[in-house]
């Protein structure tokens, strides 16, 4: 009689758990599509800069599907694509990348693709880190690597600052930034705990991700404490001030490690700056 009630306890506590991990899974596809306008109360006459930025993709583990990922943003307006970082962690997955840029592509953004690496990418041996540079680029992304581009909207000149990834200590701000011009300063970088060392470098707004909104929250993501001071100071997602600039931490499209999320959404971001005619500190 024992040996029955342990077993039918067993099998509640599996089919629970089963329900569980269904239930985490399922999330992974429940994507929020977030719209962050930035300082709303200038003047309509400044022009915009709407910026569709993924991160995170992680592609080993990812359920939203290329062709999901166009219905969803097709009817969009996008002037730029931001892409933060974290593509994937293992070679065999780079030809997995192409149908999702070949998507990116279709979105027709009009000044371009933008991408930084994030530290997964870096787990790949340093051939493959290229053969992922080289298929970004095939597919007319610009990958920043400690340096800067600049584009034009409306004549109004826009830096886009590639900052390399902090956590791996491949950051060089005075490298990214040297050369720049005047006008507005928008910053693509991986992981976000860079903003704490960048009080004497202006930017407008700086995007980026790393965290994943914690994946796994229970209600907080303590498992994150380890991966810098602001996690620390449980700031990982969503949009927050630093010395007075604005930056973003993106939620993430993928996964790591498992393909699930607790008290965390897989995130699509599109953003709207005004672009600032006033000249800017470096």
């Amino acid at each position: 009689m024992e040996f029955l009630l342990l077993a039918v306890l067993i099998l509640f506590l599996v089919y629970i758990l089963n329900n569980l991990f269904k239930k985490a899974h399922d999330n992974t596809k429940d994507v929020v599509i977030n719209k962050i306008k930035l300082n709303e109360k200038l003047v309509p006459q400044h022009p915009k800069l709407k910026i569709l930025q993924l991160s995170d993709l992680h592609l080993e583990n990812i359920s939203i599907s290329p062709t999901d990922l166009y219905e969803m943003l097709k009817d969009e307006p996008i002037d730029l694509i931001a892409l933060t970082g974290d593509f994937l962690d293992r070679k065999r997955t780079i030809p997995k990348l192409a149908p999702y840029l070949e998507t990116l592509n279709k979105l027709n953004p009009k000044h371009g693709i933008y991408a930084v690496l994030g530290n997964h990418d870096y787990f790949l041996r340093p051939k493959y880190q290229q053969k992922l540079i080289e298929i970004l680029e095939q597919y007319n992304c610009k990958v920043l690597i400690n340096q800067h581009d600049v584009i034009y909207v409306n004549g109004k000149p826009v830096n886009i600052i590639g900052i390399d990834d902090f956590k791996t200590k491949r950051s060089d701000i005075n490298a990214s930034y040297k050369g720049i011009v005047s006008g507005t300063k928008l910053v693509l970088t991986h992981d976000p705990n860079i903003v704490l060392h960048m009080k004497n470098y202006h930017f407008d707004y700086l995007l980026s991700g790393h965290f994943h909104g914690g994946q796994i929250c229970y209600p907080k993501a303590y498992h994150l404490v380890k991966m810098g001071k602001l996690a620390r100071m449980n700031i990982t997602k969503g949009l927050h001030l630093q010395d007075g600039k604005p930056y973003y931490i993106n939620e993430g499209l993928g996964q790591t490690g498992v393909n699930i999320r607790v008290g965390s959404r897989p995130e699509i971001t599109l953003h709207e700056l005004p672009l600032r005619p006033k000249k800017a500190a470096i």
